[in-house]
């Protein structure tokens, strides 16, 4: 019997995408037992948290493009290896500063993963088709793994301790280095030159600055140093422009967007993370604080959305076949319009079950944006440019995400505060405050309290309603991709050495 190769190879590549995703949010329910445990202040635990992220979106379109220079492959198992083995070390960190530094390390490891496994998808799925089966079960696997972090971590928690989030990863990153060179073809791309040291810094400088800034925006009393961060960042970000244009062989190939569906796609992934972001940052509070669940359940709870982007990026390919990419697209977004229009309704008796059929719809229409958009992207350029495209889809998403949680955080706070006649800052405040206050006082705070910020997730639900009602006619009016011919792709047994 023949082994199906390429699609073995699919299974190692997706392994480790599903795990870190499971580890990111795995860790947000371990957080409160580890800090107690390593006695972290509040300050160290937005490190521990945040550190990993902001290595990821500081190195990724860097790795990206170093993975297309020393090779795919190489650059995918040297950065398992570190995952692995740095998984290990932050399960037994016996300080914060400890945690925190190999935090940090595991982000530049797992800055890795994201763009090298997809640029490599690109060369074992020669059949455009079948890449595109391949991206949206790469896809699935990311955001499954995100939705059952919390769950797992859970279980874990109710029965080991905290370092047992971080070794989950352990095994997945064993398997890929044993199996990944014998499924995984190398790909390296031999005019790609030399690595400009100066664009590695300027980006860095670039998009950690921008990425902090944005997330202290919603946690800083005063906006100067978020402030000063973007200014920064901006500048920076144009000297990194200047300089790519001016480079034959730059970081980052800025003509990528001269081709319109890739902006447009572009566009659409980041817009759709920052209402998605938005959105679950609004809903997982509501759950909490306003219906009153524990934060187990929940996630649990809160576990549809990403299971909906699941499901929807596993049905996308077949739903290319029968319409096309574009009008797959755009109709998952109206889809997600309804989804966040639902949300609009929330209140009373009925809230549960309208919150949880909006983020379900909401999510299930994002997935032909995340797999056939993506698969748009990798393919619009020739293979050899392939890992810095998946860089720049890995960026958006991250700068979708963080624009969410600080864009739409700072709206729905503005709402709330408006509602309270500027008596409380935040529910989580009020229900503090409600503690010291007699029981009638107590309860009528907590009910206008409640009903503050229920307004809140209104409005989140209409901007978010527009973002994707806006998303669908820009990729209904945008010109199918050019696609590649097959013979321009390397040959994947020629290149499995």
């Amino acid at each position: 019997m023949r082994v199906n190769r390429p699609w073995l190879g699919l299974v190692i590549l997706v392994l480790p995408t599903f795990l870190v995703a499971l580890d990111t949010t795995a860790l947000l329910l371990a957080l409160p037992q580890l800090s107690a445990d390593l006695g972290a202040t509040n300050v160290q635990q937005l490190w521990i948290s945040d550190s990993y992220g902001f290595m990821v979106a500081g190195l990724v379109i860097t790795m990206g493009t170093l993975g297309d220079r020393i090779g795919r492959r190489r650059l995918l198992m040297i950065g398992g290896a570190a995952f692995a083995v740095l998984s290990v070390v932050a399960a037994f960190a016996v300080s914060p500063l400890m945690l925190i530094v190999v935090r940090a390390l595991l982000g530049v490891a797992g800055a890795t993963l994201a763009p090298s496994t997809l640029a490599l998808i690109t060369n074992m799925f020669r059949d455009q088709r079948q890449r595109g089966q391949a991206i949206a079960i790469w896809a699935t696997g990311q955001f499954t793994g995100g939705a059952l972090g919390p769950v797992l971590a859970g279980f874990l928690l109710q029965h080991f301790w905290w370092g047992s989030v971080f070794l989950v990863a352990v095994p997945a990153m064993t398997l890929l280095l044993l199996a990944g060179p014998i499924l995984l073809p190398e790909f390296r791309n031999d005019q790609a030159g030399r690595l400009d040291l100066a664009s590695v810094g300027l980006s860095l400088v670039a998009v950690l600055s921008m990425v902090y800034g944005i997330k202290q925006l919603t946690v800083e009393s005063a906006s100067v140093v978020p402030a000063v961060a973007l200014v920064v960042g901006a500048a920076t970000g144009f000297l990194f422009v200047r300089r790519q244009l001016r480079l034959e062989t730059p970081l980052l190939d800025l003509r990528l967007f001269r081709n319109r569906p890739f902006t447009a796609v572009l566009i659409g992934l980041v817009f759709a993370g920052i209402a998605m972001a938005g959105t679950g940052l609004l809903v997982t509070q509501y759950l909490q604080s306003v219906l009153g669940f524990s934060p187990v359940v929940s996630a649990m709870l809160f576990a549809p959305m990403g299971l909906g982007v699941a499901v929807g990026t596993m049905a996308a390919p077949a739903l290319s076949r029968r319409m096309k990419q574009t009008t797959a697209i755009a109709g998952g977004l109206a889809g997600s319009a309804l989804g966040s229009l639902l949300l609009v309704g929330v209140d009373g008796a009925g809230a549960l079950p309208l919150v949880m059929i909006g983020i379900t719809v909401l999510a299930l229409g994002t997935g032909p944006l995340f797999a056939l958009g993506t698969g748009l992207i990798v393919g619009s350029v020739p293979p050899e440019r392939a890992g810095s495209a998946a860089s720049m889809s890995e960026t958006g998403n991250y700068f979708g995400g963080s624009l969410g949680f600080a864009l739409l955080g700072v709206v729905a706070a503005v709402i709330y505060r408006g509602r309270m006649d500027g008596t409380s800052d935040s529910l989580a405040g009020a229900i503090a405050a409600s503690r010291r206050l007699p029981a009638g006082q107590a309860a009528e705070l907590l009910h206008t309290a409640r009903e503050a910020f229920t307004a809140s997730l209104h409005v989140t639900g209409v901007i978010a309603t527009v973002i994707f009602v806006g998303l669908a006619v820009l990729v209904l009016t945008m010109r199918p991709a050019t696609r590649t011919a097959p013979a321009a792709l390397p040959d994947y047994e020629a290149t499995r050495s």
